[in-house]
């Protein structure tokens, strides 16, 4: 349990940042290179085209041209520097390099903040014209997004502004994960024989899966608790980042937080609100689990500690990571060779993954890269089959970028936010179904079960619980009403009671659950972990029992990065998330899975 240093990490063990840059010097010589020398960098050659930017369809894409190889190296500057920030967020060396790759992205936002104000001013007709321009072929589509934010669009000067104050604006976030992830100390927290074990946030979720219901209630009233001594601060932080979001979407005349979210994405907000409303209606399958649950555990009462400890002591699947490398590999194998070698390759010679966790680093598990970069995965790995399926979630999402980058010119190479989630919990749902059909008991099916589960009830009706906390925030800010403690953990409690049922027990400290959630400095982020898994079971479905057809559908969904609007991706993939269908379908999925168990259990 003991937490290593980073310097003391084995190397094999490690993401290959090296291939960005031999060295952190290299990455300095080439900041140099790029930006110059001077700390308020200016980028001449697109200035130049300021003011004569729709002098003719080929200036126009000149320009772009440019502004894109700018953003493409800049881009590769600032993935080392936040991959090598991450390892150990208490290096000063790699800190100032990522602080200061930062604020050359908001200087260049800033320098370019003119650009679409600019083209945005002339009449309808010669936008109309451009955009159908033949020499304008390769950004069509990146203009018609453009084209439809005429409304929201301000001037240059005052979006030179906007983009000024966003370094400023990013404060909240960053010292909310400065908090979190270097100094906040959870300290030593005690198990039911006595013995003390160090809390981090990796431990935590070790601990929450324990059998150990002492050690599980301590873990959760010590970590929380230290967010109920820093309250005020916290919430003076979430309510920085709400208001950030508040000033832009006032600024640029959308009517609400979340139209200025989903507007751009072409999202309509009944997407948002559908799926609140559609998990608020079969919340009775939630409840009927947690009843199962308390039942099983044989517990008079459930707590928010016990939602995760699997529903039976006879199973422990550790699985190493070498092991969790193979079983993802033969997962995926539905997707065809091409797809799965490429996976193998990643994981197992080129080095995508960090796999351990070390002293400083950041906390979690994600997904990065840049156009022409490998995927790099960050984990904190800890032989959990949670870990395994988390090591899935996040190769979907590289194997999601990888297929773009290589497949879509730069700028259509960053699939959308809306459709982060499907690629990544597709691949979760290939992994259960191998695991189950190699299961030989029928103590590991049980197992399996709950751990599926359990993958759907904290991604879509947990996930959801959270876009309904986060809208209620933004709405609260939208109607001048400030966001204190008191009234945070009220609502906090509310939800949580709404969502577990009447046999799950709220305490104090489950009420400031909401302030250790980074996802709500996103921007209305979370409900498309939601929306995302309900794709992802329905695309899954589809391949694994049509075939061929079905998976070319879904590996050129993959593909098309950000070359389409959302929606009509996922439409072309083989689903439609405008109608609560693959929402309701994957709550009665969960249904099935429950009542599954329940006869696996009782048999």
């Amino acid at each position: 349990m003991t937490v290593k240093p980073r310097n003391l990490v084995d190397p094999k063990d490690c993401w290959n940042v090296e291939a960005l840059y031999p060295s952190f010097q290299s990455w300095q010589n080439i900041f140099i290179e790029t930006i110059g020398e001077n700390p308020r960098p200016s980028w001449p050659d697109i200035e130049a085209f300021k003011g004569r930017l729709t002098e003719s369809p080929e200036t126009l894409k000149s320009a772009l041209d440019i502004l894109f190889a700018h953003d493409e190296k800049l881009s590769k500057l600032y993935t080392y520097a936040h991959l090598r920030n991450d390892e150990d967020i208490t290096n000063d060396q790699h800190k100032i390099g990522y602080t200061k790759i930062t604020g050359i992205l908001h200087d260049f936002n800033q320098a370019t903040a003119w650009i679409e104000p600019e083209l945005l001013s002339q009449n309808i007709e010669k936008l109309d014209m451009f955009l159908h321009a033949p020499a304008l072929a390769p950004y069509k589509f990146f203009l018609e997004k453009i084209l439809r934010k005429k409304a929201h669009t301000l001037s240059s000067e005052s979006e030179a502004l906007c983009a000024m104050a966003g370094k400023a604006m990013e404060t909240p976030y960053k010292a909310f994960n400065a908090l979190n992830d270097a100094d906040f100390d959870f300290g030593l927290v005690t198990d039911s024989k006595g013995e003390q074990r160090p809390l981090t946030h990796g431990t935590y979720g070790i601990y929450l899966r324990e059998h150990d219901q002492v050690l599980r209630k301590n873990a959760f009233n010590q970590l929380h608790g230290k967010y109920l001594k820093y309250e005020n601060s916290l919430t003076e932080l979430l309510q920085g980042a709400v208001q950030n979001h508040l000033f832009n979407a006032q600024a640029h005349h959308y009517p609400t937080c979340l139209d200025a979210a989903l507007f751009p994405k072409n999202i309509d907000t009944k997407v948002y609100t559908a799926l609140i409303q559609a998990v608020n209606e079969e919340l009775p399958s939630l409840h009927r689990y947690m009843h199962l649950r308390r039942r099983v555990l044989g517990l008079d009462t459930l707590h928010l500690y016990d939602m995760y400890v699997p529903l039976i002591q006879e199973v422990e699947m550790k699985i190493p990571y070498s092991e969790a490398e193979e079983l993802i590999i033969d997962s995926v194998a539905p997707l065809g060779s091409e797809y799965q070698n490429l996976l193998r390759k990643g994981l197992k010679e080129e080095r995508w993954v960090d796999r351990y966790e070390n002293k400083n680093k950041r906390s979690g598990a994600y997904s990065s890269g840049c156009y022409g970069s490998m995927p790099y995965i960050l984990m904190n790995y800890k032989d959990l089959l949670r870990d395994v399926f988390t090591l899935a979630h996040e190769a979907g999402h590289s194997m999601h970028s990888l297929l773009s980058r290589t497949t879509q010119p730069y700028h259509y190479s960053d699939y959308p936010i809306f459709l982060a989630e499907v690629a990544s919990t597709f691949n979760e749902d290939l992994l259960i179904r191998l695991l189950f059909e190699r299961a030989k008991t029928k103590e590991e099916k049980i197992y399996l079960i709950n751990q599926k589960i359990e993958d759907i009830r904290s991604t879509l009706f947990r996930q959801t619980m959270f876009a309904e906390f986060e809208l209620l925030i933004h709405e609260m800010a939208e109607n001048n009403t400030p966001l204190t403690p008191a009234t945070l953990k009220q609502e906090y409690r509310k939800l949580n009671e709404k969502y577990f049922g009447n046999e799950t027990a709220i305490h104090t400290e489950a009420e400031i659950e909401w302030a250790r959630i980074p996802h709500f400095y996103y921007n209305f982020y979370v409900f498309q972990y939601a929306t995302g898994i309900s794709a992802a079971l329905a695309l899954a479905d589809k391949v694994v029992t049509e075939g061929e057809p079905a998976r070319e559908a879904y590996l050129q969904f993959l593909k098309g990065g950000s070359s389409g609007y959302p929606i009509e991706m996922l439409q072309a993939a083989g689903v439609d998330m405008q109608t609560p269908k693959p929402v309701k379908s994957a709550i009665h999925k969960f249904d099935e899975y429950v009542k599954l168990l329940e006869q696996l259990l009782f048999s």
